[in-house]
């Protein structure tokens, strides 16, 4: 999900042996073992392993209230493309966009607002939405933070308090800006918390987040969790590419649509 960052291994990981040590030439503790991708199915393959630091400060929390609370800003992110960091006046092309900012939460108590880019947390440069997830969630409750945003081309830093996340915040998250449309489907931006709903492994996208019954995109065999690549054999980045591609197609007109399921690609044609 948006907030483990997996250590990558070749060392043979065998068959219930997740839980126990990944551990280096020096014989200390580097990780404990997750999983394991393997095409025959044995102990050889690529295996994933959680960060021993990672590790110890879930311990802690363990230890002193048996349960894990994660951070929560109250914010909707996405990825940077080179188009929106050059829009926003983002230099280095680093940081996560804010599409939405939840009313009565710490953002929008701190004045962060929609179409922000947050670049630092804490002093520590933000790389994308998923890393802003990861620094978030790992922030004690309760503590105040520095969030360091650009907004209209300037450097702009708010003090913002920390609070759980909850299961009904959780929901907020993965309700994002969306686009209902003719052909019978809504799509959205793909964000760190929709990537984590669909198991989708890219970082960047439109995925589908509803089809209608019966309508154009599911006839097509258009399913939830599809990602939109291309739209008449054009890029599809963001909604607004998305808007951009359907506006032009008139209707009783058929247009192809390039898509990844899983790890396949599909081509499928949607009758307007």
């Amino acid at each position: 999900g948006p907030y483990d960052d997996f250590i990558q291994t070749d060392a043979s990981i065998n068959p219930g042996n997740s839980g126990g040590p990944l551990i280096d030439m020096k014989g200390e503790v580097v990780g404990i073992n997750t999983a394991i991708v393997s095409r025959s199915g044995g102990n050889v393959g690529i295996g994933f392993a959680i960060p021993i630091d990672l590790a110890l400060g879930i311990i802690k929390q363990l230890k002193a209230s048996g349960t894990v609370t994660r951070g929560w800003l109250g914010v909707s992110i996405q990825n940077l493309t080179p188009e929106l960091a050059d829009y926003y006046g983002v230099k280095d092309g680093k940081g996560a966009l804010v599409g939405e900012v939840f009313e009565g939460d710490p953002a929008d108590k701190a004045g962060i607002r929609p179409k922000d880019v947050i670049i630092e947390v804490g002093g520590d440069k933000i790389e994308d939405s998923r890393h802003l997830s990861q620094r978030i969630a790992e922030i004690p409750v309760g503590e105040t933070i520095t969030v360091k945003v650009v907004r209209g081309g300037k450097e702009r830093t708010f003090r913002v308090g920390i609070v759980k996340r909850t299961d009904e915040k959780e929901g907020l998250a993965l309700q994002q800006p969306t686009e209902e449309t003719d052909l019978g489907m809504t799509v959205s931006t793909l964000t760190a918390a929709i990537a984590e709903r669909f198991k989708i492994s890219d970082t960047e996208g439109v995925v589908v987040v509803s089809v209608e019954k019966d309508g154009p995109a599911e006839r097509a065999d258009v399913q939830e969790g599809d990602l939109i690549l291309e739209i008449d054999h054009k890029p599809v980045k963001t909604v607004e590419d998305y808007q951009s591609r359907i506006g032009k197609v008139n209707k009783g007109e058929t247009v192809p649509f390039l898509i990844k399921r899983g790890r396949g690609l599909l081509a499928l044609n949607i009758t307007k």
